[in-house]
C-alpha cells in the first residue's frame, strides 16, 4: 500500500471534484497500479518523478513518485487541476531538499520574479466608502523603513537557506504590503521565515522556531529516500502532511484553505502544543494568532499520549466551548470525548458550567458555602438578578461618597479582594489587602463599603442564588475539601482559552482542578482582547507561570491592512498581561495583505443603515460569495434586533444571532461579544458613532477612578470586532465618529 503526502493547496476545490479527488486519493493509498488511476509519467519535465493521475475526463491530480528504503511506493499530492494546467504545472515543478537546511520544497524550475516596482508605493491604509464627502483619501501610514533593511543576502540565503532571488527582493522591499505581496507564492517556511525577521525577530529565534539546523546528507541513502526524509521536517510541515487515516484525508480535502490549521502547523505552534512543561504555562498573541489552535492540537497530543487522561479544556462563553468541541472532533473525529468530569478522555465546557457541574455532584456544597460566603443556606441553584448591586445601595443606606455608589465598583471590589479572600466578616474586610485596585478606601470608607456588602449577601441568602464568580469560588473549595480528604482531582490536564477574561474565583477554581506538577495548566491569553474581565497577576491565585511564557506575533487570520486599524486603536493605551508585564501590541504582523478598511460615514442614522445595506448588497453580489461568511457586529442587543428589521425593510434578510443559534445560509447579525472567538470573510461594524461608542452608561456607571479601565475594556471590544474580518471589513458611523477609531485615518473623511 503506497503512502501518500498531501501538500497544502492554494485553493478549495468544489464540493463535486473534492468527492472525485477523496475517491482517487483513497484508491492511490491502497493500489497504485489500479488502471483507472491512469499514474502516468510525462515528457520534457523539470522532475523526473512527476506524474499525473486521473480524478475524472477533465481534471488530472499532479503527483510525485518517490521511492523509500522499504520499495514501498511515496507519493506526493501537489494538487488537482484542468488537465491542461495540470500537464503545464507538472512540467514545470520540482521537489528537491533545501541544501541549506533539509527542509523539503516543491519550487518551479525557473526563478522567482522580482518584485515589480509598483510594489514599493504604499496603498491607503483606509479608504473611504459611500460617504457624501468630498476629500481626497486619507494619508497612508506607511512602515517608517524598509522592513528587512536590516539584514543582509548573505544571513538569508547562507544561515536560513533562502531562495537567493526571493531574498533578495525581501531586502528591496519598502514596506510591509509589498513584502507580503511578494510572499503570496513563497515557499511556507520561507515567508513565515521573512515575517518573522519583519516582527523584529532575530536570524538565530528564526532558526530555532522553524528547527533549521545545518544540513548534512547521508551519501549512503537515495535521492528519493532523502527528500522523504525532508518532508518530515518540522519546517516542511507548513506545507506537507503526511496523511495515516480516512478521516484525515478527507479533512485535508474537504476543508481547503479554512480547514489548513489542522494539518500545517508552524514548527513553532507544534513545539508549543506538544512540549512537557515543569508547572503552568501562558501562551500569549494577539487576535489571529493561532492560540486556539495550539489548544486544539495539544488536546489531542495529550489524549494520543496517554488515553486514560482527564484533560479539561475550557473558556470563557458557552459559546466559544463549543466550537472550540466542534473543531476539536474535526481535528480529530477519533478521540475521546470524555461523559462527565473526571472521566479519561477530553471534556470541553465553558467555565460557568464547568463551575456548576462541580456542585451538583459534591456533598461538601454547605461546607465550601460558609467558608467562602459566610453564615447561610447551601442553595447554589439560583443565579443572583441583574441589579443587585443597586438593591444593596439602596437598602445599605452606606454614608459613601458619590464617586464609590456605583454599581461597577462593587462588581470590581466583590469579585478582585473580597470573594478571592474568602472575606465573611467586616473585621476581615476591614484587615484584607487590596493589591491592584485603583480606589483608595480607608477604615471608616470600608466599613460603609462593606454594609452594602452585607446587604447584597442577605438579599442572596434570603433568595438562594449565588452569582458567577460566588459559583467558581465554592466549586473551588469543595475541590479544595475533596483534596484534603485524599481524593483525586478531577482533571490531569486544564486547557484555558481565553484566559484574558477570566477572574480571580475562576483561576482559583481552575488551579484547583488538577493536581499542581508536570503539564497541570496550559494557558492562552490576550490582554488586548480582554472584554469581560479586569487586569490580574496570576501569581496572586496559586499559579506561577515565571519562565514559562511565550508569544505569537504572526496573524494568520487578518489581513495587514486590517490588523493595522486593529493596532491604531490600541495604540496609546496601556495593556497589562496575566503577569502585569505590559503588553505590546506594535510588533504583530499579518501573513496576509487584502483591501483597506472601509468607512461608511452618514449625517443620521437612517442614512446610515441605507448604506449599511448597499454595502450589504455590493458583497451579496459578488461571485462566489457564500451569505453567510459575512457579518455586521454592534455593541448591543438592541442594536442587533433594530438592524436586522431596518434591513428587512431595505431588502436585505440577515439573521439575528443570539447566544443559542447559528448562521445558516445568510449574513449575519450580532454582537462583538458574541462574535468573540469567530472569523468572516467580510465585517461590517455599525454604531461607531460618537456617544455609542464608548458605551456612555457603563463609563458613567464606573468610579472615576476605574474608568480608564472601562475605556481599556471598550477599546479591546473594538478591535475584536475589527479582527474579526479575514479579508475585508467596513465600519459605519453617524454624525461624529467613535472617539476610539484611530484619528489620523478618520479626520480626512468626517469633514462636512
Amino acid at each position: 500500500m503506497p503512502y501518500v503526502t498531501m501538500m497544502a493547496e492554494s485553493q478549495a476545490l468544489q464540493p463535486a471534484l473534492s468527492k472525485k479527488v477523496l475517491d482517487f486519493v483513497s484508491k492511490l493509498q491502497k493500489d497504485d497500479t489500479l488502471p483507472g488511476l491512469h499514474i502516468e509519467p510525462l515528457h520534457n519535465v523539470s522532475d523526473p518523478r512527476v506524474r499525473t493521475g486521473r480524478v475524472d475526463q477533465a481534471y488530472r491530480a499532479v503527483l510525485f513518485r518517490l521511492e523509500g528504503s522499504d520499495a514501498i511506493p511515496h507519493y506526493v499530492y501537489m494538487g488537482t487541476w484542468h488537465h491542461d494546467e495540470a500537464i503545464k504545472l507538472a512540467k514545470t515543478k520540482v521537489l528537491h531538499v533545501n541544501p541549506v537546511n533539509g527542509v523539503a520544497e516543491l519550487v518551479g524550475a525557473s526563478a522567482p520574479v522580482a518584485a515589480p516596482s509598483s510594489w514599493h508605493q504604499p496603498p491607503d491604509t483606509f479608504s473611504a466608502a459611500n460617504t457624501d464627502v468630498d476629500t481626497p483619501p486619507p494619508p497612508a501610514i506607511a512602515d517608517t523603513q524598509p522592513p528587512l533593511q536590516s539584514f543582509s543576502i548573505e544571513e538569508l540565503e547562507q544561515d536560513l537557506g533562502l531562495d537567493h532571488d526571493l531574498a533578495q527582493s525581501a531586502l528591496a522591499a519598502a514596506d510591509e504590503t509589498a513584502l507580503l505581496l511578494l510572499l503570496q507564492d513563497a515557499v511556507a517556511w520561507q515567508a513565515s521565515a521573512l515575517l518573522e525577521l519583519a516582527t523584529g525577530a532575530s536570524i538565530e529565534s528564526v532558526r530555532q522556531s522553524l528547527d533549521l539546523e545545518p544540513y548534512r546528507p547521508d551519501p549512503t541513502v537515495s535521492e528519493d529516500e532523502r527528500t522523504i526524509q525532508a518532508l518530515k521536517h518540522p519546517a516542511a510541515k507548513l506545507s506537507f502532511t503526511f496523511i495515516e487515516s480516512d478521516d484525515e484525508l478527507r479533512q485535508v480535502i474537504e476543508e481547503g484553505t479554512f480547514g489548513a490549521w489542522r494539518v500545517f502547523l508552524h514548527p513553532e505552534q507544534s513545539r508549543y502544543a506538544e512540549r512537557n512543561y515543569k508547572g503552568p504555562f501562558r501562551l500569549a498573541g494577539g487576535a489571529g494568532t493561532g492560540k486556539t489552535v495550539v489548544i486544539l492540537h495539544r488536546a489531542n497530543a495529550l489524549a494520543k499520549q496517554n488515553p486514560a487522561a482527564k484533560i479539561v479544556i475550557t473558556t470563557f462563553t458557552k459559546n466559544l466551548a463549543e466550537a472550540i468541541r466542534r473543531d476539536l472532533v474535526r481535528l480529530n473525529p477519533s478521540i475521546t470525548l470524555a461523559a462527565r468530569l473526571g472521566d479519561p478522555g477530553v471534556w470541553v465546557v465553558g467555565i460557568d458550567a464547568l463551575a456548576r457541574g462541580v456542585l451538583t455532584s459534591a456533598s461538601e456544597v454547605a461546607e465550601a458555602v460558609e467558608r467562602v460566603l459566610g453564615e447561610r443556606t447551601s442553595a447554589v441553584t439560583g443565579v443572583t438578578k441583574n441589579g443587585a448591586w443597586k438593591d444593596a445601595l439602596e437598602v445599605a443606606d452606606a454614608e459613601l461618597p458619590e464617586s464609590l455608589r456605583s454599581e461597577g465598583f462593587f462588581q470590581d471590589e466583590y469579585d478582585l479582594v473580597i470573594l478571592p479572600n474568602k472575606v465573611t466578616t467586616r473585621e476581615t474586610y476591614l484587615a484584607v489587602r487590596r493589591p491592584g485596585r485603583r480606589v483608595a478606601l480607608d477604615r471608616s470608607k470600608r466599613a460603609e463599603v462593606w454594609k452594602v456588602v452585607d446587604a447584597y449577601r442577605r438579599q442572596a441568602r434570603t433568595d438562594g442564588t449565588v452569582d458567577y464568580s460566588e459559583v467558581s469560588a465554592v466549586a473551588a473549595e469543595v475541590l479544595d475539601i475533596e483534596a484534603l480528604d485524599n481524593r483525586p482531582r478531577k482533571a490531569d490536564h486544564v486547557l484555558v482559552d481565553e484566559g484574558q477574561d477570566l477572574l480571580p474565583a475562576k483561576w482559583q477554581f481552575l488551579r484547583a482542578l488538577a493536581t499542581s506538577g508536570a503539564n497541570d495548566l496550559f494557558i492562552a491569553e490576550d490582554s488586548h482582547q480582554r472584554i469581560y474581565g479586569r487586569r490580574i497577576v496570576l501569581s496572586r491565585y496559586g499559579i506561577s507561570i515565571v519562565g514559562r511564557s511565550q508569544r505569537l506575533r504572526l496573524n494568520y487570520r487578518t489581513t495587514a491592512e486590517n490588523l493595522r486599524l486593529g493596532v491604531g486603536i490600541l495604540a496609546g493605551a496601556v495593556y497589562s498581561d496575566l503577569e502585569d508585564a505590559r503588553e505590546q501590541s506594535s510588533d504583530y504582523r499579518s501573513s496576509r495583505s487584502g483591501p483597506a478598511p472601509q468607512l461608511i460615514a452618514a449625517k443620521s442614522r437612517g442614512e446610515e443603515l441605507d448604506k449599511v445595506a448597499v454595502q450589504l448588497k455590493s458583497w451579496l453580489g459578488e461571485d462566489g460569495i457564500d451569505p453567510a461568511t459575512i457579518a455586521v457586529l454592534v455593541s448591543s442587543n438592541k442594536q442587533r434586533d433594530d438592524l436586522v428589521a431596518a434591513m428587512s425593510e431595505r431588502g436585505v434578510k440577515i439573521k439575528g444571532v443570539s447566544n443559542d443559534n447559528s448562521v445558516d445560509g445568510v449574513p449575519s447579525a450580532m454582537t462583538i461579544h458574541r462574535a468573540k472567538g469567530m472569523e468572516f470573510a467580510k465585517v461590517l461594524i455599525t454604531g461607531m458613532s460618537d456617544g455609542s461608542f464608548p458605551n456612555k452608561f457603563m463609563l458613567a456607571s464606573a468610579s472615576v477612578e476605574e474608568r480608564e479601565d472601562v475605556l481599556l475594556q471598550q477599546r479591546s471590544l473594538l478591535y475584536v470586532a475589527a479582527t474579526r474580518a479575514r479579508d475585508e471589513l467596513a465600519i459605519s458611523y453617524s454624525g461624529q465618529p467613535s472617539q476610539l477609531l484611530p484619528a489620523e485615518v478618520l479626520s480626512p473623511a468626517t469633514h462636512g
